[in-house]
């Protein structure tokens, strides 16, 4: 539930502060003071598109802020957690700043949040209902809505099977169309996947064999180079000739430090480390002398290693860097080969993946287009009770479930499906067309609502409508922005008495300019306008008993010294005092 909603430099508005609580709040005021002003701010708070024209001339930026009770909302809770901010004393500060340069910024329990989030976090709250409403009721789309909403859950729960399903098919249905569409693009793509793994195939490389055979290469092009640079190593190391080599100068330097062993002990060490390096040169020199003698030209090996290393090369040209990454195309070419060869088989199951979705959306469509026209029987008597209460006493409301029938496809796709024997437009929402149809009187024939209904009764439908929708426990606060224009009389004291009825389950806010509804009120807020001559300002002030009858004159009359607009007014709420919502002595203000 709403407590409070702040507002700053917002249209007319300069600062004012709306404390709010349970029952019904009622907001009026002379024509242009900036009544929708408080409905503005809410939109802003429900995530609204941000309007910089609606920031006051000469502020830098527009500022909303709404403090929500969380007592009973456990998932708005989690939604605030979840978007980083914080619940202190159970209640959330939800914040909206829209800069006079277009820019807007968002806030959830003190964490900053794009506009997108503060939408989905605060839109369960608050159901917005203005004149505009009434041309959204109008649409076929938006009256269907209504009726799912009114189904329940269980309706919800068909609805978004069916709905997924519908996607489900359409992406199939897409696939299927490629696969068809490409098959000579897949066929090219096969042949040419065909002719490089046969390339791969013929050489038949080993991994890692291109690095192999660069090196034995090198090895052999330059064996008569190695085999000397052995040669000069080994005489070296251990000369045949007897020309002096370390073997002997290691061993001449051994025994002159032996000799004076047992003069210096480092002297021994040292002869000892000399007895170790000529073993070492001992081994050494034979490995030389090994690695020499196993150098041999071979021509022919040497032209084999080329002629195979250009038939490697051939193929990293063409599929990898290396024969590793040759190997790994082959392996997903070979996959991808398979699939493109099963073309026909791949066509097959997608086409029987299509059908089985198209059975089940047919059986999932006839049970939502059942449960829509019992919803439907439901609704249209729910909104033709409330409309009696409204003074629409011989008005009934019929909610028409109709469906298309098409012409059988030849070969079953796009927006048809088959439901219980028969071909119907389809629709992601189901088979069904919903339409409100209104007979405003005793034997009037129903007529769709942008055809059979004035203005204020639309007004009425839309209200009793809401109402009929508000008793399935959608939203904790309802918000209507003078949807009772085109009313008055008789009717408009039945819209503020079925307003304080709702008010006794839900948080009620009307912005209204009839003296009816705005008798019925729990808390009477009037929006005041002054001017210095240059700057119009606009403020929110909570009316006592005494300064709401004198707003209800002016409302009455045009003005507050009325006598007989005063006893008007006092008549007024002394009719409605009974039926307003009951609060208990002290939560009521004005």
């Amino acid at each position: 539930m709403l407590e409070e909603l702040r507002i700053s430099s917002l249209g007319v508005i300069d600062s004012s502060t709306l404390e709010l609580g349970p029952g019904l709040t009622v907001i009026t005021g002379e024509t242009g003071a900036g009544k929708t002003m408080v409905v503005t701010a809410l939109g802003l708070l429900l995530g609204g598109r941000a309007d910089s024209g609606a920031v006051r001339s000469g502020a830098k930026q527009a500022r909303v802020e709404g403090v929500v009770s969380t007592g009973g909302l456990e998932s708005f809770r989690a939604a605030v957690e979840e978007a980083g901010g914080e619940v202190e004393d159970d209640r959330v500060v939800l914040a909206r700043n829209v800069a006079a340069q277009g820019r807007s910024r968002a806030w959830v329990g003190g964490a900053s949040v794009p506009v997108t989030t503060l939408g989905e976090v605060a839109e369960p709250l608050v159901a917005v209902h203005g004149q505009s409403d009434q041309h959204r009721l109008l649409r076929a789309g938006a009256q269907r809505a209504a009726l799912d909403r009114f189904g329940g859950e269980e309706m919800a729960a068909t609805a978004a099977d069916y709905a997924q399903l519908w996607a489900e098919l359409a992406a199939t249905e897409r696939t299927l169309a490629e696969v068809v569409g490409s098959a000579r693009e897949r066929a090219r793509e096969a042949d040419q996947l065909r002719f490089g793994l046969g390339e791969v195939e013929a050489v038949d490389p080993r991994p890692g064999e291109d690095a192999e055979l660069a090196a034995e290469e090198a090895r052999l092009g330059f064996a008569d180079t190695l085999r000397a640079a052995a040669e000069t190593a080994r005489e070296a190391l251990s000369s045949e000739e007897g020309a002096p080599d370390a073997l002997g100068t290691t061993s001449t330097a051994r025994h002159a430090l032996d000799g004076v062993r047992e003069h210096d002990a480092a002297a021994g060490e040292l002869a000892d480390r000399l007895v170790e390096l000529g073993h070492l040169l001992v081994d050494v020199a034979g490995d030389v002398a090994s690695y020499a003698s196993s150098l041999e030209t071979d021509p022919a090996r040497l032209a084999h290693v080329s002629e195979r290393r250009a038939a490697l090369t051939a193929l990293t040209r063409k599929y990898g860097e290396t024969i590793d990454e040759v190997l790994a195309w082959a392996e997903d070419g070979a996959k991808r080969l398979l699939d493109l060869d099963d073309t026909d088989g791949r066509i097959a199951e997608l086409e029987a993946r299509r059908d089985r979705i198209r059975a089940e959306l047919g059986a999932l469509a006839s049970t939502l287009s059942r449960r829509r026209t019992e919803a439907a029987t439901r609704l249209g008597t729910a909104v033709s009770d409330e409309l009696t209460s409204l003074a629409m006493p011989h008005a009934t409301v019929t909610v028409a479930v109709t469906q298309t029938e098409v012409a059988v496809p030849e070969a079953p796709s796009g927006p048809v499906l088959q439901v219980d024997g028969r071909w119907l437009r389809a629709t992601s929402s189901g088979v069904d067309e919903v339409e409100l149809l209104l007979a405003a009187n005793t034997g009037a024939d129903p007529r769709p609502l942008h055809k059979g209904a004035s203005g204020g009764e639309l007004s009425r439908v839309m209200l009793a409508l809401e109402v009929s929708l508000a008793e399935t426990g959608s939203v904790p606060t309802f918000v209507f922005d003078e949807v009772d224009a085109g009313v008055g009389g008789k009717a408009a004291i039945e819209v503020g008495r079925r307003l304080a009825a709702l008010a006794r389950t839900s948080q009620v806010l009307v912005v209204t300019h009839l003296p009816q509804v705005a008798a019925y009120a729990d808390r009477h807020v009037v929006v005041h306008k002054s001017s210095d001559g240059s700057v119009t300002t606009s403020g929110l002030v909570t009316l006592d008993e005494a300064e709401r009858e004198r707003e209800l004159s002016r409302m009455l009359a045009g003005v507050e010294d009325s006598d007989s607009a005063r006893a008007h007014a006092r008549e007024l709420l002394v009719a409605a005092a009974p039926e307003r919502a009951c609060l208990p002595e002290g939560s009521r203000r004005g």
